[in-house]
Order: structure tokens, then sequence, then C-alpha cells
């Protein structure tokens, strides 16, 4: 893989409406924006954009225009008025205005577990804007076992008194991302806190999100019918000791629908944080793989 010289980001928002108003979303931009191809890349449930910044970089090196969002209710984005919305098909309704209002009609998606089921959501539409799709470390079925491991900390707001505090309560609650460096534990610190009103730091997203996530979390999630309607070609990542991609559902993931291609990482779970090249590198290599076909 080619890599180009270091590409710095951008910072945009698009507007988005909900049922109770009109919202911002923040957005980090990477690459040129007269690239002839685009790659969107989500987080997940408590992530930011910045999550990608290591692969954004990559991307834009090697020619993409990238945008990362902010999902509404994280990071600089703003926060609904009613915390009802924070489901994925307000996700998905953000999603389309984002690829609308940038004018973007063929993209690349990659999606990191809650990104990934935006991701799934809109490729099996008939209208799907994507051509080609990473999910990281997500799929149609999670237990309702990963789900309640998952709301054991979300919505709390903890406020930390330091950086260093942060990164003690990171390095706890996402001990499943596998071996980081301490330079990437206290980035990882910096970028998703924000400074308190009050003194001191708390997460950078809205603790309403853990409102209805708590809701459907004693049940398990099954989005089969969905992957069944994708048709574009899908690369899965998979952490190997992931509990919501648990090992049977990546196999069928491989056989059912678009037969996903599976690559594996057994030195963490839930979910490959995306930090170091030999997760990165195959995501790049694999969306460059076919040229411009689809375009």
């Amino acid at each position: 893989m080619t890599r180009g010289a270091p590409v710095e980001p951008r910072s945009g928002a698009i507007d988005s409406e909900s049922d109770s108003g009109t919202h911002r979303v923040a957005i980090r931009e990477w690459g040129p924006a007269n690239a002839a191809r685009c790659v969107v890349c989500v987080h997940g449930l408590t992530g930011c954009a910045r999550d990608f910044d290591v692969l954004a970089a990559a991307l834009a090196g090697a020619g993409y225009r990238v945008v990362c969002p902010d999902v509404v209710g994280r990071g600089d984005s703003d926060r609904l008025a009613d915390p009802d919305g924070y489901q994925l098909k307000q996700y998905v309704r953000d999603m389309r205005a984002l690829l609308a209002q940038l004018d973007l009609r063929a993209v690349d998606w990659v999606g990191t577990s809650m990104g990934g089921l935006i991701g799934m959501a809109l490729s099996g539409r008939p209208d799907t804007p994507i051509r080609r799709l990473v999910l990281n470390d997500i799929g149609p079925f999670v237990p309702s076992a990963a789900l309640l491991r998952l709301g054991e900390h979300l919505g709390q707001d903890p406020i930390f008194p330091d950086l260093v505090a942060a990164e003690v309560y990171l390095r706890r609650t996402r001990a499943p991302f596998g071996p980081l460096t301490d330079a990437q534990w206290r980035a990882m610190a910096e970028r998703t806190t924000r400074r308190a009103e009050t003194g001191g730091y708390r997460l950078h997203y809205d603790p309403a999100v853990a409102l209805r996530f708590r809701e459907s979390m004693h049940e398990d999630l099954d989005l089969w019918r969905v992957w069944d309607a994708i048709e574009c070609p899908v690369v899965v990542l998979r952490g190997g000791h992931s509990d919501l991609l648990i090992d049977e559902t990546a196999r069928q993931m491989t056989k059912r629908g678009p037969g996903a291609t599976l690559i594996e990482f057994e030195e963490c779970g839930h979910h490959p944080a995306l930090l170091e090249r030999h997760q990165n590198d195959p995501i790049v290599d694999w969306l460059l793989a076919d040229g411009d076909q689809g375009r």
C-alpha cells in the first residue's frame, strides 16, 4: 500500500432533523474534497469521529476523501432535546442527511459497532449509496448478554479530576479493545473527554443515550432480515474474544446475505481499536483493491 504525505483534517457540520427539531451533526474530514472516492467512517455507541484518526489519515494518504461524523449526542454534535430520539432510525436519518448535503452519491462505509449497524441499515435499502461495507466487530445478531455488559457503564456521567483519572476509567471499561500503548490510552482519554463546567473532565457523550438502549438490552438483537438484503461486498473485522460478534454469527455472515469476508484479530475483544497498521492496512487494501469499479 502506497502512503502519501500526511493530511490534516478539516472540521465542519451538517444540519439534520428529529421529531424534536433541528440539530447539528459535526464532521471531521480528511483528504481532498474532490477525491474520486469517498469513505464514511462511523463510530460506536459511545465513540466519536476521532476514533478514526489513524485509519482516516491512512485512507487520505491513499487518495480518499474521508468523512467522519460525530453521531448526534456524541463528540461535537448537538444533543437531542428528546432523548427518545437516540435510536437507530434517527442515526440512519442523520446519515442520509449527511450524504445528501455533502452530495455523496456513492461511498464506501466503515462502521464500528453501532456505526456498522447504521451502515447495514443503509446498505439494505434498494437505493443504497454504499458500494463497499466494512463492519468492525458487529453483525446482524447480538446476544442480550453482550448488550447487558455494555449497559453496565452506559449513561454514567463521572467527573474526572484530571486526564489521568479519565485514562484509568477508560483502561477499565474499554479493556476489550486489547493491548494498547500508554500513549494510545492517553490519546483516547484526551479525545473522549470534555472539560466539565464545574471543573475536571467528563465523557463527551450525552448520558441520555442510555435510556432507549436500556429498554432493549434485555433481548437479543436480530437483524438477519436486514443482512440478507445487502448486496454490496462486505468485510467483517472481528475481535477474537468479542462477545458482541460471536464466532457463530461471524461464520454465518460469510455464508448468508452478501457472503462477507472475515478477518479476525485474536489480541482483542469488542472491538478492534483501529489504532495499529495491522488492523488498518487490510481495510485500506481491500477498499483500494477494486479500483474504480462500481463508479
